[in-house]
């Protein structure tokens, strides 16, 4: 694999680099910037240059640079941090003549930058270096080596003579070369290996390549992949060369197919290691990387939605996703383990369903292993979540086609109503009730997790996916939603809240009075948020702890309030027990018909009934204004017809 062209006209997405030279007083700063622009030593120099630019072909990848001077005065401190702070590299000098101003990088520059939060590389800079002292020749790795070692943030070390014309040309290129090509996304120089998130996309980069999928590419597959990298095909010689630069290092990295992925890997690791990280990054923009080695955002199309409606899979993304769960399903046990998930996912910068909302939201076996009606669920929440991140990891994992065509945008919740009928294949149901209600066992006995006594309150929104079969032919994914009792004002602190919710279902524990209490108080409250806003939702009572006794009054109370709000007496169910009452198909059939269930509080019913009083009001006076016309229109005539005949 050869470098890129030189001639390549700034591949970069960057249109420009702005790198901030900073240091002690005196150590050279001004007259290196003077001397890489003019290519000349300045005799007079002022405190503070005004902003420099660079000759834009100056440098091969032909992306402008803009140097900015700071000033050393104290009384300038916040002006040089606003201008480290804009900065895509900063450059630290220090002069070679003066030892305390290499000792105050490590005591002041460096603390200050971590300090104002600037997470650019940085290129340390020895200025003056035909002043040094002959007698104290020290090696610069020999000085910089523990410093590096403390601040991983330095991208390059350097020394230089403005005076003498050394190395000030290469100053100014390892800064635009270390924002343009850095080595921190790439590789850790602690130890000297690719990093996880390269390797992952390198990985995906030679299955893209290896066209007849042997695990090797081929002396064409090579050819190939050089020229759609580097616009120039490989002399057959360069191949062999290739090859033989890789099997003296591991007889593992070539076999009689070609060139193997841990060739591969090696390669791009000895480029890295050789200080050609151009080469790698012109790879992996190729192929639609950005810095974060991730795709660029560009390649990823909008979606765009109303809040009421949602976005799911469609049966096109489903049938790949089924096709790719067998790929992987090594053992034929139809669960993919973590091992088999992980590798599924191993040419993605990482598994999107570590950490929450994913991880823990679909059911499991009890080796970890997600079914295939468990994997498509994930796939489901994480498209009605985060439709971009799910395109993103279908494009990652292989799928072939736009990955527009994986996901279809629903009819607006609002028209469902009217129409009287949802078609969605995903449907997202609001999970309330007060502390201790029985929310999390509710959601636990969902994913199929057994039954705790333990109490764990939630504190953040929690989810859980499955399948729900309503009948042989309606298969629905139901997404539960747990709102922690006290995140209801923060969810209702957003006029659109409700507009993602199919259905909510409000749980009380039904031996506990206030709990009760509580639900119906947050029913009422559910309702007039969605009466005021327009994002109405059908709503269920649960009566949880069914295998407790109830509280006192408790079946008059529900039936009080369910007729008073319009909506079903409560599901009485005891997770404990294993007795769900057909609560989940339940949930489904309720959210399938979204014009039904829907609660009606005092202030709505009398809001309706004014607005019914208004219709009729200016139904009445449409009617009397047309017998006025219509009468006026008789006059006219009869009138017109006495003149005639008089």
């Amino acid at each position: 694999m050869a470098k890129p062209s030189s001639g390549t006209v700034n591949p970069h997405s960057r249109t420009g680099v702005r790198i901030v030279v900073a240091g002690d007083q005196g150590t050279g700063k001004s007259s290196l910037i003077i001397t890489a622009a003019a290519d000349n030593f300045p005799v007079n120099v002022p405190p503070v240059l005004p902003p420099t630019r660079l000759p834009e072909d100056l440098y091969p990848d032909r992306v402008p640079i803009t140097i900015i001077d700071t000033s050393s005065r104290a009384e300038d401190s916040d002006k040089v941090a606003e201008e480290l702070q804009r900065a895509d590299t900063v450059v630290l000098t220090y002069a070679c003549d003066r030892p305390e101003t290499l000792e105050n990088l490590s005591a002041f520059w460096l603390p200050h930058l971590r300090k104002l939060e600037v997470k650019v590389p940085v290129i340390v800079v020895g200025c003056k270096l035909d002043l040094r002292d002959e007698n104290q020749q020290v090696s610069l790795e020999q000085v910089m080596s523990p410093i590096m070692q403390q601040f991983r943030e330095i991208e390059t070390c350097i020394e230089c003579s403005a005076c003498r014309h050394i190395q000030v040309p290469e100053v100014f290129y390892y800064a635009q070369k270390a924002v343009l090509h850095p080595t921190a996304p790439l590789f850790d120089q602690e130890s000297q290996t690719l990093k996880p998130r390269c390797v992952r996309a390198l990985k995906r980069i030679f299955i893209l390549c290896d066209h007849d999928r042997d695990g090797a590419l081929s002396d064409a597959e090579l050819n190939d992949f050089q020229v759609k990298c580097f616009n120039a095909p490989l002399q057959p010689s360069e191949i062999v060369g290739v090859k033989k630069v890789v099997q003296e290092k591991m007889s593992e990295g070539v076999n009689d197919r070609g060139l193997t992925l841990t060739g591969f890997l090696f390669l791009h690791a000895l480029f890295i290691e050789k200080g050609r990280l151009e080469t790698t990054w012109t790879v992996l923009r190729k192929f639609g990387y950005n810095d974060d080695i991730k795709l660029a955002d560009d390649l990823i199309p909008p979606v765009k939605r109303a809040p009421d409606q949602s976005v799911e899979l469609t049966n096109e993304a489903i049938e790949f996703l089924k096709a790719i769960f067998d790929a992987f399903d090594g053992d034929r046990d139809g669960m993919l383990r973590p091992r088999e998930l992980e590798e599924l996912f191993s040419t993605a910068p990482e598994s999107p369903w570590t950490g929450i909302p994913y991880e823990d939201a679909a059911e499991k076996n009890a080796f970890g292993g997600l079914s295939l009606d468990a994997f498509l669920s994930e796939w489901a929440l994480m498209t009605l979540l985060n439709p971009t991140l799910s395109m993103e990891n279908l494009i990652y994992i292989g799928y072939p086609g736009d990955p527009s065509s994986t996901i279809r945008v629903t009819r607006r919740r609002r028209l469902d109503r009217k129409k009287q009928h949802s078609d969605r294949n995903v449907l997202q149901c609001f999970v309330f009730g007060p502390r201790k209600a029985g929310k999390s066992a509710l959601l636990n006995s969902f994913i199929g997790r057994p039954y705790s006594e333990g109490y764990n309150p939630t504190n953040e929104d929690r989810y859980g996916v499955n399948v729900v079969d309503v009948s042989m032919e309606n298969k629905k994914y139901l997404v539960l939603r747990e709102i922690p009792e006290d995140g209801v004002r923060k969810l209702l602190s957003n006029k659109e809240s409700l507009a993602s919710c199919d259905i909510a279902v409000f749980v009380h524990d039904r031996s506990d009075e206030s709990s009760w209490r509580t639900s119906s108080e947050l029913l009422v409250e559910i309702a007039s948020h969605g009466e005021d806003t327009g994002f109405e939702v059908p709503c269920l009572i649960v009566a949880a702890k069914d295998d407790l006794d109830s509280f006192p009054m408790a079946i008059q109370e529900s039936t009080r309030v369910s007729q008073d709000m319009g909506v079903e007496a409560p599901i009485p169910i005891s997770v404990k027990l294993g007795d769900f009452n057909g609560l989940f198909r339940k949930i489904v059939t309720a959210a399938e018909h979204p014009h039904l269930s829907i609660p009606e509080t005092e202030a709505g019913r009398s809001r309706k009934q004014y607005h019914r009083l208004i219709n009729r009001s200016l139904m009445a006076v449409s009617v009397g204004a047309a017998v006025v016309v219509v009468g006026l229109a008789a006059y006219r005539v009869y009138s017109a017809r006495k003149n005639a005949s008089g």
